[in-house]
């Protein structure tokens, strides 16, 4: 069980073992089937399993845990629900899991500040359970029931981030243990300060690299008196495209603008039972007043038919608007459906909206080019759109070709001023792009951050950096 990597700086992680064991009893695993079920997220196919996996009650717990790693020189890596795409609970180093899963509480709820206290552990639909007959709930949808602080590492955002921001956004203050078991707290229930450094911020998208987060303090939003979602198809994928920048600049406030392909609808349709014309389409959903959710499905459907738009089909009812969610929700499942066996790589990138209708026309152009099964979908309301690539495991050549492909999005993406994820983060698969979009010399600013907050470098090694 010692480090895969033995002339690394790691210690033997044998070292940890018996104390993990007085400190937490049961919750403690060396199983292999349970340390293969913390080896990875939902993409990126590496596997690379933890020598052991804990489970800690309090924060107490956790400091503990870290100052003992530490002092050993043993990785930690913190895994929430393992929704993540980008490897980033895998483990290439071997060491110590701390599945935060038992740490789910909600700590306070503030209805007149409209915020609340949590345990990282949480996850987002559990706690809109809580927040029920609050009037308020908490609107970030990455579309996985993923735990707050899963959220809050990898800066998720999801359909909701047009009206309601992504995790940046709504995060007031942390609680974190350190590398070495010290336990700091970081920004106020403020609703702004200008008081040093923005650490709030810095520790938002971390990816588990500078320290483990132990409490969250979330914005909350009331709940809309009117909600209302619609469909509406196109003849082409361009002209759904430039329906969506259109919509964009008619100073709407849509809740979401999701837009899915012809072969992602198809997709919905079979393993959701939609219904949908199997045509390029868009989600829409409207937050507001009963005037203002009329006037804004009004002018949306305004703008969608000036762009051929057809079959706008509303959904009021909340089973109606349910179940057209829970469907795109449910997008990548219906995708990997379609073709049995395959492995799924979700290419993630993020544009101006002046240059989305070229970037989605570009990815589709060298999808087809290359013959690959790859729906495109997205969160295209704010420029964010994903390709589900689906090779199957024993084709080099479509892996060959998915990278080609993947690789000159990530391209024109930055050329024309975007970023090579909106959300999923860089983790293990996308080291490489963060050097490409950044340069070595902001690369190194951030590696500098992170000696200075985890000089042994036991903190989620592997990711982020090479």
């Amino acid at each position: 069980m010692t480090s895969r990597h033995p002339l690394s700086s790691f210690g033997p992680v044998e070292a940890v073992i018996a104390p993990l064991q007085d400190l937490l009893k049961d919750r403690v695993s060396l199983a292999r089937a349970v340390r293969e079920q913390h080896a990875r997220g939902e993409g990126l196919a590496t596997s690379l399993a933890p020598d052991v996996v804990v489970w800690p009650l309090d924060k107490q717990e956790v400091c503990a845990i870290l100052a003992l790693c530490n002092e050993h020189r043993v990785p930690v890596i913190a895994f929430g629900a393992g929704s993540s795409l980008e490897g980033h609970v895998s483990a290439p180093h071997g060491g110590v899991c701390i599945d935060m899963s038992r740490m789910d509480a909600v700590i306070a709820i503030n209805p007149e500040d409209s915020d609340c206290i949590v345990q990282p552990g949480i996850t987002r639909e559990a706690l809109n359970g809580h927040l029920k007959g609050t009037g308020l709930f908490f609107p970030v949808d990455p579309g996985a029931n993923a735990t707050i602080g899963g959220m809050v590492s990898t800066r998720a955002s999801g359909t909701t981030t047009l009206r309601y921001g992504s995790m940046a956004h709504n995060v007031e203050a942390l609680e974190v243990a350190l590398a070495d078991g010290r336990l700091v707290k970081l920004g106020t229930r403020a609703r702004k300060s200008s008081a040093g450094y923005d650490l709030v911020h810095l520790m938002t998208g971390s990816e588990g690299t500078l320290g483990v987060i132990t409490e969250i303090t979330l914005r909350l939003h009331p709940l809309p008196t009117e909600v209302a979602a619609a469909s509406c198809a196109f003849p082409t994928l361009e002209a759904a495209v430039d329906a969506v920048t259109e919509l964009s600049m008619s100073g709407v406030p849509f809740a979401r603008i999701e837009f899915l392909d012809e072969t992602q609808v198809r997709a919905c349709n079979l393993h959701s039972q939609l219904g949908l014309a199997e045509l390029p389409t868009l989600f829409l959903e409207f937050h507001g007043t009963p005037l203002a959710v009329k006037e804004q499905a009004e002018l949306a459907q305004e703008v969608t038919a000036g762009h051929g738009g057809t079959n706008f089909e509303w959904a009021t009812r909340p089973e109606d608007r349910s179940r057209l969610w829970h469907a795109r929700h449910l997008a990548y499942f219906a995708a990997l459906a379609l073709r049995p066996g395959c492995v799924s790589v979700v290419a993630d990138i993020c544009v101006p909206m002046s240059a989305l209708a070229g970037s989605v026309a570009q990815a589709r152009a060298l999808i087809d080019a290359e013959g690959l099964v790859a729906p495109i979908l997205g969160h295209v309301g704010d420029g964010n759109f994903h390709v589900l690539f689906m090779p199957m495991p024993d084709q080099p050549e479509e892996h060959a070709a998915v990278d080609r492909v993947y690789a000159s999005m990530i391209e024109h993406a930055l050329s024309v001023g975007g970023t090579c994820t909106g959300e999923h983060g860089i983790g293990m698969g996308k080291k490489s792009k963060l050097l490409l979009e950044y340069g070595s010399e902001v690369v190194d600013l951030m590696h500098a951050i992170k000696q200075a907050w985890d000089p042994k470098g036991i903190l989620n090694p592997g990711k982020i950096f090479s």
